[in-house]
């Protein structure tokens, strides 16, 4: 009777340390997988800067509509701020002398797509060509090259961010989204903006949302009360010597 009560106990006692040892692998092998994952095979766009400067960027989508896009202009210039406009291929077609405006507004422009479609749906080859079609476009209209691209939907895949990378553009989401195209007052647009916003901050509006006229000089007057510098993206985001991290935080290399 001895014998099978500590033949049991023993076995009792190794059926145990075999569990530990099976959770203690499984942790560290999901460890692993995640810290491959985030460092080798997921790209991600830029989302913000890492800076010390009170500087953040204002940023304009463009797809639909361009009835409110010069009162935008208007008020950017009389607050002495830039911007940067995100416009869709058949926006350009659409308007081409509005394009040419914000071009000589200094504004930057960037490319968001031919189409505005789910990118990370696409083919390469079809999201070349939806890449292709606005750089040619702008080149043609302002004479100027596009930097930057913003995935319609913020959709992005790896294939989407390698392409956008070939064509020397960079991927670039948002800090702060404004949800201004929700038809928000400009109160709660400016209440948004004001609860997110950081130094490096990218905030997105979008050109002809219902209140984006009365809600963009709040906004402005506020950052500017807080000591921020609102500036085109081309002067926020490093173009060389960088990395960006999982959470799509752009870092200046030393």
């Amino acid at each position: 009777m001895f014998y099978s009560i500590k033949k049991k106990s023993i076995i009792t006692v190794v059926a145990i340390a075999v569990l530990v040892a099976i959770c203690i692998t499984g942790m560290a092998n999901r460890e692993v997988s995640a810290v491959f994952n985030n460092q080798s095979l997921r790209k991600v766009p830029v989302y913000g800067v890492d800076t010390q400067e009170k500087v953040v960027a204002l940023t304009f989508d463009a797809a639909w509509g361009a009835d409110k896009t010069q009162g935008i202009l208007d008020i950017l210039e009389k607050h002495g701020v830039d911007g940067t406009f995100f416009l869709v291929g058949f926006w350009l077609d659409k308007y081409p002398e509005m394009t040419q405006k914000i071009a000589e507004s200094g504004c930057d422009i960037g490319n968001h797509s031919n189409n505005h479609l789910n990118m990370s749906t696409l083919s390469k080859e079809k999201i070349s060509e939806e890449l292709d079609y606005v750089t040619q476009k702008v080149k043609e209209l302002t004479g100027k090259e596009t930097k930057f691209f913003r995935p319609p939907f913020g959709d992005y895949n790896n294939t989407l961010l390698e392409t956008v990378e070939e064509k020397n553009m960079i991927g670039v989401q948002w800090t702060v989204d404004s949800l201004d195209w929700k038809g928000l007052s400009a109160t709660e647009i400016l209440s948004r903006v004001n609860k997110g916003v950081k130094n490096g901050s990218i905030i997105l509006f979008h050109n002809n949302s219902d209140n984006i006229l009365e809600a963009l000089p709040l906004v402005i007057a506020n950052l500017k009360n807080q000591g921020y510098k609102m500036v085109k993206l081309s002067e926020l985001i490093y173009q060389e010597g960088y990395t960006v991290d999982s959470n799509g935080i752009q870092h200046k290399l030393a």
